[in-house]
């Protein structure tokens, strides 16, 4: 396989349009997690509360991790460009492949997250059926 330098360059807008979406996910998360410690200031003792800052907690973790595996494979695209620009093929497609595998991590802890986020949603729907 020959990689020209303007194959890892096309990952370069996904990647961080990806980033942009995950560091909104985050702001928002970190406003519903605010708006729980205020909550739960109030009363403690709610179950539902507790159940919820549960989940921010996971939700807040694989956040993190996706956003990590985000900015690695961000530079593994460099690194392969780099490698191209270098001459070195043989490093550029090793380059290539770990960061289309960092992409797949990241994008498969977005999906867990937002499994995870509907069900919070659904704890928080179940608060107002009772």
């Amino acid at each position: 396989m020959e990689l020209a330098i303007s194959t890892p360059a096309l990952l370069f807008p996904a990647i961080t349009l990806l980033m942009l979406a995950y560091t909104n996910r985050f702001l928002a998360l970190a406003t519903l997690v605010r708006g729980l410690h205020a909550k739960y200031k109030s009363d403690p003792d709610k179950t539902i509360v507790v159940d919820q800052i549960k989940n921010l907690r996971l939700r807040l973790n694989l956040t993190r991790r996706m956003q990590a595996f985000g900015v690695v494979s961000f530079v593994l695209t460099v690194l392969c460009m780099l490698a191209l620009y270098l001459e070195k093929e043989m490093v550029a497609e090793v380059f290539f492949g770990l960061s289309l595998f960092s992409l797949l991590i990241s994008l498969i802890f977005s999906l867990w997250e937002i499994q995870i986020s509907t069900k919070a949603l659904n704890l928080e729907l179940s608060d107002m059926e009772d």
